[in-house]
């Protein structure tokens, strides 16, 4: 699915953003979850995209993203629920060979609900799984796991038989994802705890793009990378591999995470901001905690992190700390290492001070920005972060450090852009809001080129006020932004520049399993290579709002219970809950 872009005529520059005209737009966007279909609702469910790109091959883009295309439908069982299906995975895989142009979504086999449809009424028996086909990352199941979503992908290059790096070997392709376990009893976990890390990986991405026996061949089965205790709920994970050449570390992959130490996440007190190296090419990995254990009580726990590796090899990893005397105060901060990911300095605090936008929601307890039942921001203020380090080769890298993130009030969240250009990176510039005038922030991330001449920032965002009833609609769409930087230290990022914006949609239309408010994960995504930028997002042009789900989801925010809760597929339209993965690239 590919389209032209159509975009508005604003003739003001407003927060530093200039808006091209329809008639000079530039770049496509595309549908990323090419193997969805509009309904029934949740197999129509995707959200949280992750993007990375091959540096040695940069035609290459591979996304994941948070997928129920393998759930039942909701008419299975009591028709008025909608659960995720036990056992069954949710860590989409998509790949693009042409730049971000045009998508596909591999099928492989593995413990799937797709075919629970069930019948009208609640007589029926609930979704028993099965084996059959799946369109998630495969293996999960047969090494009595689950793969249970928040995506994280990166390239990095494969290790000879010599144990040294080189691109010259191929690419590998990791992903990351929360993993649970398979089995119900201790005898079947294959870890402790409620949420672990896993890591899986292929060699080949032609042949895992191709799906069947061979492509689920292509990939080598998830490695379980966290350590766990029997209240470990491990969370919101991102990685990374040191891709540069001239690195001395080339090859070795990091991965970054919160790990919550409590009965369950809702309720889990410390978090500190843990991190993983691999130097074998994901076989092995060696955790080191970097942060302290910040509880729920503080106004951000570290649930939300990056990691980056410059053409040095100093590998960067940013979160969420406090740092006022009160220890009530966020600011972004950073560790690094020097020295591979063996030792990590004590976090500082580089960006800031920064807010959860949004307010507390009465149906979820989570903050949202759009209204009344929306979709949650928790990760918002989180830091996103790249790096120019010159990969594949690191010869031509700037090594500036470009970073986003959402943080502000409710009536206009803003998307913030900031960024150090000296090689220590003890300096920041004054974080700038970057968003259009009438755009209030929800999701961001930023890119680099590798040679430092390009940045793309990406966001999602809603251009409605906070809405106090589900009654009214709401309005959610994706923006991508340019600007050019420069080689040169102490020369900041030029001016923004709105290349994309999507087509908008509705937020009511998407949904939680549980019905209760809208969801659209935590994540966006952008990529850039020397030649394109490109980014994911989520997006709601396709999604159907529900009124009779609106009208539950009102009261419940004020404890009526004389609403019946809807059946799905009875009450609302086919296309209700089809929230979408879409793709922009400035390729041709």
């Amino acid at each position: 699915m590919r389209k032209l872009l159509t975009l508005p005529v604003i003739a003001a520059l407003v927060l530093g953003v200039a808006v091209i005209s329809g008639s000079a737009a530039i770049g496509s966007d595309a549908l990323v979850n090419t193997g969805s279909t509009p309904a029934p609702f949740s197999q129509n469910k995707q959200n949280e995209p992750a993007l990375a790109v091959d540096a040695s091959r940069p035609n290459i883009l591979v996304a994941g993203a948070n997928d129920n295309i393998d759930m039942e439908a909701c008419n299975a069982g009591d028709d008025t629920t909608c659960p995720f299906t036990t056992g069954v995975g949710v860590s989409g895989v998509y790949f693009s060979f042409d730049s971000g142009n045009h998508w596909t979504q591999p099928t492989y086999t593995g413990l799937s609900g797709r075919g629970c449809q069930g019948v009208v009424g609640n007589t029926d028996p609930g979704c028993t799984p099965t084996l059959g086909l799946i369109g998630t990352v495969p293996w999960y199941y047969e090494n009595g796991l689950v793969s249970d979503g928040d995506p994280a992908v990166a390239f990095g290059p494969r290790m000879g038989s010599n144990g040294t790096f080189a691109w010259a070997n191929g690419s590998r392709l990791y992903y990351a994802n929360l993993t649970a376990n398979l089995g119900a009893t201790r005898d079947e976990t294959v870890f402790k705890g409620f949420e672990a890390i896993a890591v899986a990986r292929t060699d080949n991405v032609q042949a895992a793009a191709a799906g069947g026996p061979a492509g689920k061949a292509a990939w080598m089965p998830p490695v379980v990378i966290s350590k766990q205790s029997g209240t470990t709920f491990s969370d919101k994970e991102q990685i990374w591999a040191d891709n540069a050449s001239s690195s001395p570390f080339l090859g070795y992959v990091y991965v970054c995470w919160a790990a919550f130490r409590g009965q369950e996440k809702g309720n889990a007190a410390p978090a500190p901001l843990q991190v993983a190296v691999s130097r074998d090419g994901g076989d092995t990995w060696e955790q080191h905690q970097v942060s302290a254990a910040a509880n729920n009580g503080q106004r951000n726990p570290a649930d939300g992190c990056t990691i980056r590796t410059d053409s040095h090899g100093n590998a960067y990893l940013f979160g969420v700390g406090t740092s006022s005397p009160d220890g009530h105060q966020a600011f972004e901060v950073m560790s690094v290492s020097t020295n591979g990911g063996h030792n990590w300095s004590k976090p500082r605090p580089v960006a800031g001070p920064v807010t959860q936008p949004g307010i507390t929601d009465p149906n979820t307890g989570r903050p949202v920005i759009d209204g009344l039942a929306g979709a949650r921001s928790d990760l918002a203020p989180a830091p996103s972060v790249d790096i120019s380090n010159g990969a594949p080769t690191g010869a031509d890298a700037t090594n500036r450090i470009v970073m986003t993130y959402v943080s502000g009030e409710l009536v206009k969240p803003h998307v913030y852009f900031t960024e150090s250009t000296d090689p220590s990176h003890t300096t920041w510039s004054a974080p700038r809001a970057i968003e259009g005038p009438a755009d209030r922030g929800y999701y961001t991330a930023p890119s680099i080129s590798p040679n430092g001449t390009d940045v793309y920032v990406v966001y999602n965002a809603f251009t409605t006020p906070y809405q106090p009833t589900t009654a009214t609609p709401r309005t959610l769409f994706g923006v991508v932004l340019h600007a050019t930087s420069s080689a040169s230290p102490g020369i900041p990022t030029g001016g923004f520049t709105e290349i994309h914006r999507g087509v908008v949609g509705d937020p009511r239309g998407s949904s939680q399993n549980d019905l209760t408010a809208e969801f659209l994960g935590d994540y966006v995504y952008a990529v850039a290579t020397r030649s394109y930028g490109a980014a994911v997002l989520n997006d709601t042009r396709f999604a159907a709002d529900c009124p009779a789900i609106d009208a539950w989801r009102q009261a419940i925010a004020i404890g009526d219970t004389t609403v019946p809760r809807p059946a799905p597929q009875q009450n609302c339209a086919h296309n209700f809950g089809n929230s979408d993965i879409f793709a922009f690239t400035t390729a041709p």
